[in-house]
């Protein structure tokens, strides 16, 4: 068996062009979508990000925000910025690129955000009505993965959706998410990660495998039922080579499974965009 490739480049591609025609429609309304970034710092990784962002936003239309600040801004400088984007009618929706550098309290600068401009859908009020089933703002990558699923027809209503890793950013928010009520969702969610003994058996079982645990090649042929859907979600380095969690191999055994380049990244690119793009119209009057 050799599975079918869960393309998220190229649905991403139409997400930015639907996204587009949708911000052309506000700017002639006098409304011109803002999204904005706060790096600290200059880790390359990050500064990469920040920089694939502001060239999407380019792409469709969306007016681009950006603060760069030095590794040595003290917290109280950093929260006058997102003070400032609290305030900036111009940013529609911002985020905050982590890691911060040593010394800075991550946590402090994400509660400063206001919930309404939280493009990650990460803040604990966001979070919150999430776990109520009524979200507001959907954590980027989460409903990337749920979006490239029902494109190609993938349905978990009923199905056992086993997540590999509890992130926050990932595999907690996923997990709430899949087991609401909600079209394309209504899963039996199980949530393991490297520290369950036995973590195959419940592999083994899964109708569907997100692997979010960034530990490269985690989820092996062996430990994926024949015919799955299996969802590399977590990344990690080795060298300079950018490795999956889902080791290559797994593809001869899954139904469905993600490319290792232009899989899950690409679907979190362009729910950035339509986090963004949604916070601008709840401003219209």
């Amino acid at each position: 068996m050799t599975a079918k490739i869960l393309d998220g480049e190229a649905l991403a591609q139409r997400i930015r062009g639907m996204v587009a025609g949708e911000v052309a429609n506000l700017r002639s309304r006098g409304v011109v979508p803002g999204l904005g970034t706060i790096l600290v710092g200059d880790d390359p990784p990050s500064s990469r990000y920040v920089a694939m962002k502001h060239a999407d936003c380019g792409e469709v239309g969306i007016e681009s925000v950006h603060e760069h600040l030095p590794a040595s801004v003290t917290q109280e400088q950093l929260l006058e910025v997102i003070y400032r984007f609290n305030l900036d009618p111009r940013v529609h929706a911002y985020l905050i690129q982590l890691p911060l550098p040593k010394g800075l309290d991550e946590e402090e600068a994400l509660l400063a955000v206001d919930p309404a401009k939280d493009v990650d859908g990460l803040h604990p009020v966001n979070l919150g009505m999430l776990v109520m089933g009524k979200p507001r703002v959907l954590p980027c990558t989460p409903a990337g993965i749920l979006e490239l699923l029902t494109a190609n027809g993938i349905d978990l209503n009923g199905k056992h959706l086993v997540i590999v890793g509890r992130g926050l950013t990932i595999g907690r928010p996923l997990a709430l998410l899949a087991a609401l009520k909600r079209p394309g969702c209504n899963a039996a969610v199980t949530v393991v990660h490297t520290g369950v003994r036995d973590m195959e058996e419940y592999l083994r079982s899964a109708d569907v495998i997100v692997a979010a645990a960034g530990q490269g090649g985690l989820v092996k042929p062996g430990m994926v039922k024949p015919g799955a859907v299996v969802v590399g979600a977590g990344t990690s380095w080795e060298g300079r080579r950018l490795v999956s969690d889902v080791d290559e191999e797994v593809s001869e055994v899954a139904g469905w499974i993600t490319p290792r380049i232009g899989g899950v990244g690409p679907m979190t690119r362009a729910m950035l965009l339509r986090n963004a793009l949604e916070a601008a119209k709840r401003t219209v009057k």
